[in-house]
């Protein structure tokens, strides 16, 4: 069975279903809501009960029923459920914040006197979370080379809990071999977590890999917009009560407003994200033509050295990459970002707008070198002409030559 087909199913009718036509109907229940096309926004903390009976017989993990605002209503439970349905899991719980949805996941799964490997090239503020919250807790964090593949079993301890996939890396691009180290760490009786927010639920589904909790940081891609902070994780049957427990007994939920604006977002994921990716794919060829270019930092690119398994692994790939120049200084690389105009300048992506922002990958770096010309340039293309933002560029390198 191809790929693609893979990831269709059929509904209760009998009809096939592709991912297009899911991501705007998971989560629906227009009779819930009187007929209305989206759930409206809940707003609620407390919640009564008619009598004392069904006062004893609530269930605060129900995802039906009503039990306390800050276990969910049917604004949280419609995202909840369109999330787990295209990313392809049992159960998503929804949290206020991407690295929230990362703290939660790292905190449910690991104990004291527990190992866990991460992989190198993971978001900055993961490794924040695994040196100063999981090492002063007694559990010991290591990196791994991200394109470690099978060889991730020489690295697997007895204590080893968790392995943490970021793929591709949302700063340096490496794409991780997912069936491979999935194999070694359930070998070896660990689980597998990924962060997935680059790809997004369109574009990889990792539970078909073999992994056992997906990520995402909602923020990005799925809201869409750069107008709500939003974090899921997505889950197995047999992985999801670590995770409901340590997210429900800590209190984690996210406000109703945010949630609407995600399950609104999540609405147009796919023409979006095929946008972001054709004109991130144009840009990223022309950027392979510059001569100040060293390589381009873009797994859907032929030259990008894990190619062939990103096309084996993924549906599409986003509108993130980098750029790695020849000759470089920071000087030159001020001027460069200072001189764009469609481009704006902040630590995000995923939304409607073009961004930029440099980057030392040396400097975080734990279990390998990174020995390519430094600051490197992290680009995100929105929806704007493709045509606007290359010229946009092309003016920005006559600012970084003049600056060298």
């Amino acid at each position: 069975m191809g790929q693609r087909a893979r990831h269709t199913r059929r509904n209760p009718q009998g009809l096939r279903v592709k991912d297009k036509t899911r991501i705007v109907t998971a989560g629906r229940d227009t009779e819930a809501n009187l007929g209305a096309v989206n759930p409206p926004v809940y707003h609620a903390s407390t919640i009564l009960f008619p009598t004392y009976k069904d006062l004893r017989s609530a269930n605060p993990f129900q995802t039906d029923k009503p039990y306390y605002g800050r276990r969910g209503t049917p604004t949280t439970w419609a995202f909840a459920k369109a999330v787990a349905e295209l990313e392809g899991g049992a159960h998503t719980w929804v949290f206020p914040s991407g690295l929230a949805a990362v703290a939660a996941t790292l905190l449910a799964y690991l104990n004291q006197g527990d190992h866990v490997l991460i992989t190198d090239s993971t978001y900055e503020p993961t490794r924040i979370i695994a040196e100063r919250v999981l090492k002063p807790k007694g559990i010991e964090a290591e990196y791994y080379d991200p394109i470690i593949g099978a060889g991730i079993a020489d690295l697997i301890k007895p204590n080893t809990r968790l392995v943490y996939l970021e793929s591709p890396g949302s700063l340096t691009f490496e794409v991780q071999d997912i069936p491979a180290i999935a194999d070694m760490a359930h070998k070896a009786g660990a689980l597998v977590a990924i962060d997935n927010t680059w790809a997004s639920p369109l574009f990889l589904k990792p539970f078909g890999l073999g992994v056992d909790i997906s990520i995402q940081a909602a923020t990005k891609y799925i809201v869409g917009h750069s107008d709500a902070m939003l974090g899921t994780v997505t889950t197995t049957e047999e992985a999801w009560l670590p995770l409901r427990n340590c997210a429900g007994f800590t209190g984690q939920c996210a406000g109703p407003d945010d949630v609407y604006l995600g399950l609104r977002g999540f609405r147009t994921l796919d023409a979006r994200l095929r946008q972001h990716q054709a004109g991130a794919i144009e840009v990223a060829k022309w950027l392979e033509g510059r001569p100040e270019v060293l390589q381009v930092l873009h797994p859907a690119l032929p030259n990008h050295p894990q190619h062939e398994i990103w096309k084996r692994d993924f549906l599409g790939a986003s509108g993130l990459f980098g750029i790695v120049f020849k000759t470089v200084n920071e000087r030159a690389i001020e001027a460069f970002l200072d001189s764009l105009e469609h481009f704006g300048m902040g630590y995000s992506w995923g939304g409607f707008e073009s961004l930029a922002i440099p980057a030392w990958p040396s400097k975080i770096r734990k279990a390998t070198k990174w020995t390519l010309p430094e600051p490197i340039v992290r680009l995100h293309i929105g929806l704007e002409d493709v045509g606007d933002l290359i010229a946009d560029l092309f003016q920005a390198f006559e600012k970084f030559n003049a600056a060298l």
